[in-house]
């Protein structure tokens, strides 16, 4: 949301190279300014910093983390370059948020809950959404035993973000992926990798 700002005084001509960054938090920078001067511009106009897929999980019992592990493991055969993984449920959310700004492309792959979306998923895309997270392609994992809803939350959610564009057909888990679900897979694959 401060990208604006950061991109205007970027593109403002200074009358000398800046010898340090002095950021509000993080790191004084005294060495390599160009590489970090060309990072602030990735981050300040939603760049793509690593190209790659990152698969995004929030399971409850253990099913759609298997699946999201087979979606990487599909995508990495299709040779997408790089694809990291979180659960959503475990890992540092700070760092989910880090690798959705990180890659153009992101699947996220989460279960049903109370007739919604699991909280974990939920909380991620609000996180995103604060922080004006846009320019961006999303593929969509939903997992759900008897009425999946997930995937329906999802594409509202990201449908009002500036600049995300939903690809490929959601895929529909019930409970555990099973060897029918594999194609749909596939196809999600093709389409997050073009």
């Amino acid at each position: 949301k401060h990208a604006p700002r950061v991109t205007t005084r970027h593109n403002t001509p200074l009358p000398l190279a800046p010898a340090v960054i002095a950021p509000l938090h993080g790191p004084i920078l005294r060495e390599n300014l160009g590489e970090y001067i060309d990072l602030y511009q990735t981050w300040s106009t939603y760049g793509v910093e690593t190209e790659g897929v990152f698969v995004a999980c929030a399971s409850i019992h253990g099913g759609t983390m298997v699946a999201a592990e087979k979606l990487k493991e599909i995508l990495l055969a299709k040779g997408c370059p790089k694809v990291a993984l979180a659960d959503l449920t475990r890992d540092d959310q700070a760092e989910a948020v880090e690798d959705a700004f990180r890659y153009g492309k992101m699947v996220l792959c989460a279960a049903s809950y109370d007739g919604g979306l699991f909280s974990p998923a939920y909380n991620f895309i609000h996180t995103l959404q604060m922080k004006s997270w846009q320019k961006k392609k999303v593929a969509l994992v939903e997992n759900g035993t008897w009425a999946p809803t997930a995937g329906k939350v999802m594409k509202e959610l990201f449908g009002a973000m500036k600049d995300v564009e939903i690809v490929g057909e959601t895929v529909t888990l019930r409970s555990r992926m099973k060897d029918s679900d594999l194609p749909a897979l596939e196809a999600l694959a093709d389409a997050i990798v073009k």
